[in-house]
């Protein structure tokens, strides 16, 4: 079966993607593709991306030039997310951090931790 057939687009044609850095494994972020940016990720070799906010396709890091190379594509047992491995460059979090998940929950206190420090200023 080819990949492609594999997938289940939600109703809204879009397929939640967890962008995963290769080297470190560090889940970078969460993002929705539809089929065109799909496609266009297999042929370019770089991420791009469905902003439901702006209503449009655009390739991951084409304003600040922090690109996400691809390096593997994996899809879930039910073929309803994908996980994409990427080399990142600089940061993929607009938020200037290299993870979009830089807050972690103090489950004694209740309190939310910054982690780590922004990778651009």
């Amino acid at each position: 079966m080819k990949f492609e057939e594999m997938l289940v687009f939600n109703d809204q044609g879009l397929i939640p993607a967890v962008i995963q850095d290769d080297q470190s494994g560090q889940v970078l972020t969460l993002c929705y593709m539809n089929s065109e940016a799909l496609k266009k990720t297999l042929e370019t070799g770089f991420v791009h991306v469905f902003r439901r906010s702006a209503g449009r396709l655009m390739m991951k890091g084409e304003t600040s030039g922090h690109t996400q190379l691809v390096r593997s594509v994996f899809i879930d047992c039910e073929g309803k997310s994908l996980l994409i491995r990427v080399n990142q460059k600089v940061a993929a979090c607009h938020k200037n951090y290299f993870t979009c998940y830089f807050r972690e929950l103090d489950r004694e206190s209740g309190e939310v931790v910054v982690r780590g420090e922004p990778v651009v200023e």
